[in-house]
């Protein structure tokens, strides 16, 4: 394992979620959304996103996260999460037998 991923993996929950809201903070600032902009965009409350960037509460849902990111406009950064996994080679043999 990478450094990279073993730094990761010794991180808490908690600690992996706070710098996640500290990241959407500076996503969202780039993108030139104010947070009053985010809440009426989102349906989140002002205090909600307030306390996911600063870090004070880590127990976001994903469902909101989705929501905090459509706002900002880098819903496709989802994707990054699981990418959608390339046919497995047993897949396409069964599929090349049966042609």
């Amino acid at each position: 394992m990478s450094d990279m991923y073993s730094e990761l993996y010794e991180k808490s929950g908690s600690d992996i979620i706070r710098e996640l809201g500290k990241r959407y903070s500076d996503y969202r600032k780039r993108m030139g959304y104010t947070q009053k902009e985010v809440a009426g965009k989102s349906g989140l409350s002002i205090f909600t996103i307030s306390s996911f960037e600063n870090g004070s509460s880590t127990g976001i849902t994903l469902a909101s996260f989705v929501k905090l990111l459509r706002a900002i406009d880098s819903l496709d950064e989802m994707e990054k999460l699981l990418p959608k996994l390339p046919e497995s080679p047993r897949a396409l043999f069964k599929k090349q037998s049966k042609e």
